[in-house]
């Protein structure tokens, strides 16, 4: 009878195991693939109806968001553009990737971006009287992390329609607290630019009062996450500012888009 309690017999199962077993792992990780990229667009259509009030979790997101136009814009001339596919374009990608995007100055830079992408995604809805809402990428450095999201806009291209973050890495309780329905309630109906086309829209610290002026551009900061909050300040004043969605904004309010 062979003796199987041996080095070499042990060294050979062990190694034929590891061979099965990565070729399991190896299989699944590519029959799984299909799947997982289908579910990542669909978060991310979630995360873009969520923010503009549109999803109902009773209906198909595929449903929902079929109506909703995906458009480039050029940041530069801050008008649509044919430049890139939207179908296959990834903003996030490109904004570190040299040949679609640009070096921020130290000046430029206020949300911590480092680069800034030429071109963006931006997503209409549409009703029978034209333009509803319209919805924008934006992100921006916390305190730990970059934040990324959507800010929607009603037909006015000023007025908040609803703000939501898909990704970021804040403290849970205190920075997290972005996520935080009851927060960004009160985003809603707050005016972006003020009587001279700024950029106003701003976080303070402590809450918005009766007493606070220019309230309607002014949103309660979060407590105990000063940096948090003010990355998101940070944010909202570089992408309504002519380097991110300023330009376009006006260009579209005037029809020039």
């Amino acid at each position: 009878m062979s003796n199987n309690d041996t080095i070499k017999k042990t060294v050979t199962v062990a190694f034929l195991l590891c061979i099965v077993c990565s070729v399991v792992v190896s299989t699944a990780a590519v029959m799984l693939k299909p799947a997982q990229e289908a579910n990542k667009a669909r978060d991310f259509k979630k995360n873009i109806l969520q923010a503009a009030g549109l999803y109902d979790k009773t209906q198909k997101i595929e449903d929902l968001f079929g109506p909703i136009e995906t458009k480039i814009v050029d940041l530069d001339t801050g008008e649509f553009s044919d430049a890139v596919d939207p179908e296959s374009y990834e903003q996030v990608a490109a904004a570190k990737d040299p040949k679609f995007s640009e070096v921020l100055s130290a000046e430029e830079d206020i949300a911590g971006l480092a680069r800034r992408e030429k071109y963006a995604e931006v997503y209409l809805v549409k009703g029978d009287s034209g333009l509803e809402t319209i919805i924008l990428p934006i992100r921006g450095y916390g305190l730990w992390g970059t934040l990324y999201g959507f800010i929607a806009l009603e037909s006015d291209l000023n007025t908040v329609v609803g703000l939501g973050y898909y990704e970021h890495i804040e403290t849970p309780g205190l920075g997290a607290e972005v996520d935080n329905p009851l927060w960004k309630q009160i985003w809603k109906g707050k005016k972006v630019f003020d009587e001279n086309g700024q950029p106003a829209l701003t976080v303070i610290k402590g809450a918005v009062t009766e007493q606070t002026k220019d309230a309607e551009h002014k949103v309660d900061g979060l407590s105990g996450a000063t940096l948090t909050a003010r990355g998101v300040a940070n944010m909202m004043a570089f992408w309504f500012s002519d380097r991110g969605y300023g330009k376009f904004l006006q260009n579209l309010k005037n029809g020039e888009a």
